[in-house]
Parts: structure tokens; C-alpha cells; sequence
């Protein structure tokens, strides 16, 4: 049988395909290699699955109803799906707000139509994020902390995808897992990002943009571990049970909040680059600080992060210097 991922261009999507083809599964990747950031970069991921065996891919916006729904066929065996494309970044959605609509609430939808359809569907995994929690200042953010009071678009339309994922397995029984994720960094990440906003800068020699004047805090979250945590999820469905539906989330971040700081102390010892700061005040939509309560996902999957970001900083600082050819 076939996992369908969304996204498999993403940095988090190639990296979950490559370990769903170590081990053997087939994958069918989708992404519709918009231009928020550079397609190259798109391009580049998905040229390490090209050649490997078991690994399909299709350039799709799931915002298209009809070509989502077009993967309902028998001769593609797809029996699990991994969510991940969506209009990424909280800043964004304050200039282009009906990108995160169409591709966040209608591309959700799109894909849970599709589960919906398949005879003998097994398990949608998809993402949410950390920034569901809105201006929570009860750290650490546990997933039975209140989710109603989003401060950016995307907030709101990561948490209205949880709602929708639970009314869609409660009237078809549908299993679903949403996956609020914590600052995802790592090889192969996005541009927009503060590690590669940062190292960029800080190798050609400009300033740095530190928002809130440095008093910030995020729970910096490795790639891999993230991936481990979606494998293991991914491989053990909710069930009904007494609940209302067959509907699960889950925080899924390193459990550690790291001052901005420090993280940009970290990478100048990678770099051997002093960082000249430009301290801004707080953007609207922005959150002074996330930390992941990660109590369920351990104790329900044996999840345990093991990247500090001591480790995980110059592992991208590594790659991104082999991919800029520095």
C-alpha cells in the first residue's frame, strides 16, 4: 500500500518520504512548487527522491479539487496520507490573507474528501502548529490549553483545521492526527525561517533582524526528530473508543525553550561569524515565546527528541554552506 504526502517538496516532506522509502513503503508525493520561496530550492529537494524506488510524484495544488480527488484511484493502493502542504509563515498571511484560506482550509478539506472516499483507509496525519496557542502565557503549551484566542491568520486557520479534521472523523470515522509543530529547523529548510535568514545575513555581513528587542524564545525542533515523531504517529491510528471521534493531536517540539540569543550565540560559533544585531520591536502576529508540553506524544508513541540545538545548528549550518557552495 501507498502513503500520499503533501508537501514532499517541503523540507519536512522530503525528509519524511526519504525515511517512508528506507523502509520500504511507497510514496506518492505532491506539491504544487509555488513561488513563497524559491522553487529551485523545491526542485533541489525533490531531486534527492528522484531516483529512489518506490517514490512518485505529481505536481498538484491541493487547493484543486478535482485533481485531489482524482487520486482516488485503485491503482494507486493509497492507503494513508501525510498532510503537510499549506501557506506556511505567521508575517505573510498579514499581506496575502487569501493564501492561507485556499490552501490551509479549502486544501484541507480537499484532502479529507479524499480519505473520506477510499475504500480501506487507514490513518491522515496532518499538520497543525504551535501557533494555535495564540498569546498563551502558561508555559508549556499543553494540548489541553485553550486554542480560541489566535493572533495571526494562519494561527486561526491551523486550529480550524483541527475542527474540521474532528467533525470529519466523527461523521465517517475517519482516523486523523493533528501534529502542532514547534519551530521546525534543519538541512534543507526554508528560507523564510529565522536559522537561514540569519546565517545568510550574518555570512554576507548585514544585520541581523531581532525581533522584540532579543526577548524571545522558541522551541527549536530538529528535522528528524520531527520526522521520528510523524513516523511513529503515523503508524498508530486512533481508534473511537469512548470518544466522539477517532481524532487525535498532539504537541510534537524538542520540550525545550531556547532564548533567540542564545540560538544566535550558537550559530556564530558554527559560522566563526560575529552577528551585528538590528533590534526590532514585535511584529503583529508574533508570540514572545513557544515551549512544548510533549507529555502525550511520549507517553502514547515513546517520542523523545534527541537534537539540541547545539547539535542541529551547525548540522544546518553544514548543509547550507555545501548547498550555497561556500
Amino acid at each position: 500500500m501507498t502513503v500520499l504526502v503533501t508537501g514532499a517538496a517541503g523540507f519536512i516532506g522530503m525528509t519524511l518520504s526519504q525515511q517512508l522509502l528506507a523502509r520500504g513503503e511507497m510514496v506518492i508525493g505532491v506539491d504544487d512548487l509555488n513561488d513563497y520561496y524559491d522553487p529551485a530550492l523545491k526542485q533541489a529537494r525533490l531531486a534527492t527522491l528522484a531516483d529512489k524506488p518506490g517514490f512518485t510524484f505529481q505536481k498538484l495544488d491541493i487547493a484543486d479539487t478535482d485533481a485531489v480527488l482524482a487520486l482516488n484511484d485503485p491503482a494507486l493502493k493509497i492507503d494513508r496520507i501525510v498532510n503537510l502542504a499549506a501557506q506556511a509563515g505567521v508575517r505573510y498571511s498579514l499581506k496575502n490573507p487569501y493564501a492561507y484560506v485556499r490552501s490551509n482550509l479549502l486544501g484541507h478539506l480537499n484532502v479529507m474528501e479524499l480519505a473520506r472516499n477510499i475504500d480501506g483507509f487507514r490513518h491522515m496525519v496532518y499538520a497543525s502548529s504551535s501557533s494555535v496557542y495564540g498569546g498563551n502565557t502558561k508555559v508549556p503549551f499543553s494540548v489541553d490549553d485553550r486554542t480560541d484566542t489566535p493572533v495571526s491568520l494562519y494561527a486561526a486557520t491551523k486550529r480550524s483545521d483541527e475542527l474540521m479534521s474532528h467533525s470529519y472523523s466523527h461523521l465517517y470515522d475517519i482516523p486523523m492526527t493533528g501534529l502542532r509543530f514547534f519551530t521546525v529547523y534543519g538541512p534543507w529548510g526554508r528560507p523564510d525561517m529565522a536559522a537561514w535568514i540569519f546565517v545568510e545575513k550574518m555570512l554576507r555581513g548585514e544585520k541581523i533582524p531581532v525581533f522584540n528587542n532579543g526577548d524571545m524564545m522558541r522551541d527549536f525542533t530538529y528535522v528528524d526528530d520531527i520526522v521520528a515523531g510523524v513516523m511513529a504517529v503515523l503508524d498508530g491510528p486512533p481508534v473511537r473508543g469512548n470518544q466522539l471521534a477517532a481524532h487525535r493531536v498532539y504537541n510534537i517540539g524538542n520540550n525545550r525553550s531556547e532564548p533567540l540569543m542564545r540560538m544566535i550565540s550558537v550559530l556564530e560559533s558554527a559560522l566563526g561569524v560575529k552577528a551585528d544585531i538590528d533590534f526590532q520591536p514585535m511584529q503583529p502576529g508574533d508570540v514572545q515565546k513557544t515551549y512544548a508540553d510533549i507529555d502525550a506524544i511520549a507517553n502514547d508513541f515513546g517520542y523523545a527528541p534527541t537534537t539540541p540545538i547545539d547539535v542541529g545548528l551547525p548540522k544546518f549550518v553544514a548543509w547550507f554552506k555545501q548547498y550555497h557552495g561556500l
